[in-house]
C-alpha cells in the first residue's frame, strides 16, 4: 500500500487530491494491506476508554467538534513519541480553529499515562486494547510472528488477537473528521518510521475547517 493522504474537497500542496472507494474494513494480513477509511466515508462511532477509565462515544464527539483523530501504536514506539508530542506544540493552533485532538492506541491506562506524562499532553488519550477502533478504521494489521517476539524479547506485549490468533498494530494514520461524522482528510504510511508533519496537518486542518 502507498502513501495515503487525501483531503476531502481540496487539494493540500504539493500533495495531489486521490480519492478510493474501499470495501468494508478487515484484519490486515500486513501493515502494507492495511486499508484506511477513506475521504467522504463515515467515522464509525466506536466507544473507547480514556486514561481515566471514562468512557467516550466517538460519534457524540464528533458531533461536538471537528476531529484531529490519531491512531498510534503505543507508548513503547519512539515515533510514537515524537509525533504525539509535536501534536501536542501543534495543539493551540488546531484548537483556535475549533477542532479537538483525541489519539488511540492499543495501550492499557498505564501505557496512556505514561504517554500523556512523558509528552506533557493535554489532549485525550484513548485506549482501543480490543482494536476495535482500528478494526472498524481500516487501520489494523497482524503483526508478523517474529516481529511480536522481538518485541517481547524488549518487554513489550502487543495486543493479542481474540481466538490466540497473534498481536495485532495499528498503522500508524491521521484522520480528520467533520461534525458531520464524515472523514474529511487521511493520512496515513505502512512505514511506521514515517509520520504527518504539523506543518501538513495544520494545512489540512485549515483547508477542511473552510
Amino acid at each position: 500500500m502507498n502513501k495515503f493522504l487525501f483531503c476531502l474537497g481540496l487539494v493540500v500542496a504539493p500533495f495531489a487530491l486521490i480519492v478510493r472507494v474501499h470495501a468494508a474494513p478487515s484484519l490486515a494480513s500486513t501493515a502494507a494491506e492495511a486499508t484506511p477509511l477513506a475521504i467522504g466515508a463515515h467515522a464509525p462511532g466506536i466507544t473507547l476508554s480514556d486514561i481515566n477509565g471514562a468512557k467516550l462515544d466517538l460519534a457524540v464527539a464528533f458531533t461536538e467538534k471537528p476531529t484531529v483523530l490519531v491512531f498510534y501504536r503505543g507508548s513503547w514506539c519512539p515515533f510514537c513519541n515524537r509525533q504525539l508530542a509535536a501534536l501536542g506544540e501543534l495543539e493551540p493552533k488546531l484548537l483556535a480553529l475549533g477542532y479537538q485532538v483525541l489519539a488511540v492506541s492499543p495501550d492499557t491506562a498505564d501505557g496512556l499515562k505514561k504517554m500523556a506524562g512523558k509528552n506533557h499532553l493535554d489532549y485525550r488519550l484513548l485506549s482501543d486494547r480490543a482494536m476495535d477502533a482500528s478494526l472498524a478504521y481500516g487501520v489494523a494489521f497482524r503483526v508478523p510472528l517474529k516481529t511480536e517476539e522481538s518485541y517481547r524479547g524488549h518487554g513489550i506485549e502487543l495486543a493479542p488477537i481474540p481466538g490466540g490468533e497473534g498481536t495485532w498494530l495499528p498503522v500508524p494514520t491521521v484522520f480528520i473528521v467533520g461534525r458531520d461524522g464524515v472523514i474529511k482528510f487521511v493520512f496515513s504510511d505502512p512505514d511506521y518510521k514515517v509520520r504527518l508533519s504539523n506543518e501538513a496537518l495544520l494545512a489540512a486542518a485549515e483547508a477542511a475547517a473552510k
